[in-house]
């Protein structure tokens, strides 16, 4: 799964890797959480990528109301294209979430881990956005997809999200490609060589903590606990 994430690279940075249009008043964040606004590259209606903030825990367009009675933040690669709340964005709706790195807690002692790519570059999840419409309100909002966990962090979680290579980008993006079948294989496994997780403190556990510290390597004595190098 994925809770938690990181994304402190400039709005126009992402604007470049996304090759998006459109300069957002953003600052960074070390501990981005569900319900906040997170930074997305979606087809724009006149053609061409923009950049947006969008609410992050998908809302059905469908739905009664602005909330949703389970969790909409990930989406199953596995399940995507059969689940209600999902089968139509993944067919019209896609999108590119910036991030610099997310976290995970390792289900045993849950210590939290950061994860990133090992030359720390910018990335992007493969996502999912909604428009929900009632009268005068609206939210765009998006959900992030996840899959099987690289073989090297297994021993964290056993899932993921989904990071999608640049090479990838355009076919994710490509407003005529509305096929399933043709998108699901790009929902695998970032490759576990070009990636690396480190323990980092259990102060990210709060989400009201957001700052650089966050992200600093911790040691881990044998007994577990998490210590300041």
């Amino acid at each position: 799964m994925c809770g938690r994430f990181v994304r402190f690279s400039s709005p126009e940075t992402f604007a470049e890797l996304l090759e998006a249009r459109g300069v957002l008043n953003l600052v960074p964040s070390y501990n981005v959480a569900p319900s906040e606004s997170v930074l997305v590259a979606r087809n724009g209606e006149g053609g061409g990528r923009e950049l947006a903030l969008l609410h992050w825990g998908l809302i059905p367009y469908w739905s009664k109301g602005p909330r949703t009675p389970y969790s909409t933040i990930n989406a199953r690669a596995e399940t995507v294209d059969t689940k209600p709340a999902f089968q139509h964005a993944i067919r019209r709706r896609r999108c590119l979430i910036g991030s610099d790195g997310y976290y995970e807690w390792k289900k045993l002692g849950r210590t939290p881990y950061f994860i990133r790519l090992k030359d720390a570059a910018p990335f992007a999840f493969a996502g999912l956005w909604e428009r929900w419409e009632r009268g005068e309100e609206r939210i765009d909002s998006c959900s992030i997809i996840v899959t099987d966990a690289a073989e090297t962090l297994r021993d964290i979680h056993d899932r993921m999200p989904v990071i999608l290579s640049p090479e990838h980008y355009n076919t994710w993006m490509d407003p005529e490609l509305a096929d399933p079948v043709r998108l699901k294989p790009l929902l695998a496994p970032y490759p576990s060589e070009l990636m690396e997780a480190y323990p980092v403190s259990t102060r990210v556990n709060s989400p009201k903590n957001d700052h650089a510290d966050l992200i600093v390597r911790m040691s881990l004595p044998p007994t577990g606990d998490i210590i300041a190098p």
